[in-house]
């Protein structure tokens, strides 16, 4: 395991508890509806401390977080809004604040296992290893 854990391609295998989670958050219904079973891409490049945490959309669109574990850094949502978070690594997770949920992120058995939490609703998906 060691730092390059999470370094690597994932592609979006499964999900429990999106519906409940999106709406929880906030999240518009067509945005809701374009993120179901979505074959989302997750491309992680850490060197270290630093992340580059990349997610590619069906259809071309992206959205890039750059992080330092311990340091704030700008931020963006699954919705697409802009925040800042401090990225912290616990018991080998990764953790975030973001404005209306906790997300956590780790290796698991070869997988990215992904857990969002809000107001008590857990969203947790799952991403198997393509590079």
């Amino acid at each position: 395991q060691g730092n390059m854990a999470f370094a690597g391609k994932y592609e979006f295998e499964g999900d429990e508890n999106y519906d409940d989670f999106v709406k929880k958050i906030g999240l518009p219904g067509d945005k809701i509806e374009m993120g179901r079973n979505c074959k989302i891409v997750t491309e992680v490049v850490q060197n270290g401390n630093d992340f580059t945490w990349t997610q590619h959309f069906p259809g071309g669109r992206t959205t890039t977080n750059t992080f330092t574990i311990g340091q704030e850094a700008d931020m963006e949502t699954m919705g697409g809004k802009k925040f800042k978070a401090t990225v912290k690594m616990e018991d080998g997770k990764i953790v975030a604040e973001f404005p209306n949920y906790r997300h956590t992120a780790e290796i698991c058995g070869g997988k990215l296992v992904e857990i969002s939490t809000a107001s008590g609703v857990v969203y947790r998906r799952t991403s198997k290893r393509i590079a």
